[in-house]
């Protein structure tokens, strides 16, 4: 298994090769959970990669929903990238600055959309800083690019879908969270919200998909942690998390190990854990 490959995930070593590269176009997706008391947009004004455009996964979303940060209409994603320079014909890499976090999100919104030249940046921000590479604070130059949009529906499922998915076991459920959150043993970071997961469903904490740079786990490392977890890397999948966000590490993953019939749930957590009349389990 490749680490350079512009359709998953690329290293810090190839970023700088091409960083210079025409087409190329660098986006920081950085997010946060409340809790983490830290402001994406900020740190990104402070420094960020050369050339970067931010990329605010809470305003690039669907607003009229009330979950947090769903998938935006196709029209709106076309809008954004549009205003953001970022169009057809380029090749995109992501990165955020956790290691490897929110930017899976991003990796999955632009498959979502049809746009398969992307790539997260393994490691991301932390390992670019830590090896010295450049840093900048100025605002990219922006030159407006058309995006051809082909939304791929089943990349994407409905509290509908998922409901049937785990009555039917046609779909392994996985779950991205903490053990605590899922077992039903911690609170939920979100109000409101009942504890436990979804029937069926397995957890694999996306943390045990990376190593402790941020990295993401390679070849049979990468294999073994999916297998200790139950799963069963032939069999059609849907991610889940809190909010739609660490369960695209999960996806990004599973595309490493070329497993390519996964979806994501994008209400997740959010929306199952809100309605009572959904059935949830623990332990």
């Amino acid at each position: 298994m490749p680490i350079e490959d512009p359709k998953t995930l690329v290293s810090t070593e190839w970023l700088a090769a091409h960083l210079n590269d025409p087409d190329l176009r660098v986006l920081d997706a950085s997010w946060y959970l409340p809790s983490q008391g830290r402001d994406a947009k900020a740190e990104y004004n402070a420094a960020h990669i050369p050339g970067a455009r931010f990329f605010d996964i809470d305003e690039i979303a669907d607003l009229r929903s009330d979950l947090p940060h769903m998938a935006p209409p196709v029209e709106k994603f076309m809008s954004r990238m549009r205003a953001m320079g970022v169009g057809d014909g380029h090749q995109v890499v992501v990165y955020d600055g956790a290691g490897l976090f929110s930017a899976a999100r991003v990796w999955w919104l632009f498959r979502l959309m049809g746009q398969f030249d992307v790539a997260v940046l393994d490691g991301g921000f932390p390992k670019w800083q830590a090896e010295g590479r450049p840093v900048e604070d100025l605002p990219p130059v922006v030159r407006d690019r058309h995006m051809t949009v082909r939304r791929q529906a089943g990349m994407i499922k409905d509290v509908t879908q998922v409901a049937a998915a785990a009555k039917l076991g046609d779909y392994q459920i996985l779950d991205a969270r903490a053990p605590e959150r899922f077992r039903g043993e911690a609170e939920e970071p979100r109000p409101g919200l009942r504890s436990g997961h979804i029937p069926n469903s397995k957890n694999v904490p996306f943390m045990t998909l990376l190593n402790e740079d941020g990295t993401m786990k390679d070849g049979d490392d990468l294999r073994t942690a999916m297998e200790d977890a139950g799963v069963e890397l032939g069999k059609p999948t849907i991610t889940t998390c809190g909010s739609g966000v660490t369960a695209a590490v999960i996806n990004l993953a599973l595309e490493r190990l070329g497993h390519d019939n996964h979806a994501l749930y994008d209400g997740s957590w959010s929306e199952w854990g809100m309605y009572s009349d959904l059935k949830v389990e623990t332990g």
